[in-house]
């Protein structure tokens, strides 16, 4: 064998094992963010600590610090996770709508319905305080955006073809974001209204009275008034639990 052969094969093995150790890697991530996952759903942020994670995986403690730095960094992979499949969630019961306000409306819907089918997310994202994420901003930036990521294409939409003032989607987005996240506050923490159908009435009440009954130019509420005392009531509902 040649120099020339043998440093191309030896390179050629190297590249393998680079190649394994890196599927290797992948692989390791993948079972503790989905343990992670698990017990996130099930049990909610209490429930997650690196010993929990380990049992849950099937892997010694000590192995996950060799794939993460703490465990607010397999929280924020998760939440990018469930953000993820929030938005895929969406797009699959929005995509025989037409494009506009229709489309937007149905997107909150569609999007409100992600957490009443998942709970134990929506309490991660919204009843989780700010240090129980280790006061990472990246992750605590990606909840409190993520109704506007999930609508964010049909925003653009509106906006382009004249359906909302440009000028006024930042306020219509706020109204959006403080009245759906105030009624699921209610709804899921104290059962308010009773009954799902008559939270899907007034769901579509709110929603209509911020982008209009009709689809064309939105007619935005003047203030935030009605929402923002949705938001503190619900708010004052769940902090006396």
């Amino acid at each position: 064998m040649n120099n020339v052969h043998y440093i191309c094969t030896v390179n050629l093995i190297l590249e393998i094992m680079v190649s394994n150790k890196s599927i290797q890697e992948q692989r390791m991530k993948g079972y503790f963010i989905q343990a992670t996952k698990d017990i996130l759903k099930g049990e909610g942020l209490k429930g997650v600590s690196v010993r929990n994670i380990a049992q849950q995986a099937g892997y010694s403690y000590s192995t996950i610090y060799n794939y993460f730095k703490d465990v607010n960094d397999l929280v924020f992979v998760c939440i990018s996770d469930f953000q993820k499949e929030c938005e895929s969630f969406v797009a699959e019961q929005t995509k025989e709508k037409p494009q506009g306000i229709d489309r937007l409306k149905a997107t909150v819907v569609s999007y409100v319905n992600y957490f009443l089918e998942y709970p134990g997310i929506f309490d991660l994202f919204y009843l989780a305080k700010v240090g129980d994420f280790g006061h990472k901003a990246a992750t605590i930036d990606l909840i409190n955006g993520s109704l506007d990521a999930v609508c964010e294409k049909e925003w653009n939409y509106c906006a382009s073809h004249g359906l909302v003032k440009v000028e006024e989607v930042e306020r219509i987005k706020a109204q959006l974001r403080y009245t759906v996240i105030g009624m699921l506050l209610l709804y899921l923490n104290r059962r308010f209204p009773s009954s799902y159908s008559e939270f899907m009435s007034q769901l579509t009440m709110q929603i209509n009275a911020i982008l209009g009954n009709e689809e064309g130019t939105v007619k935005a509420v003047p203030d935030a008034t009605q929402s923002s005392s949705l938001v503190q009531n619900s708010l004052i509902s769940v902090n006396i639990r």
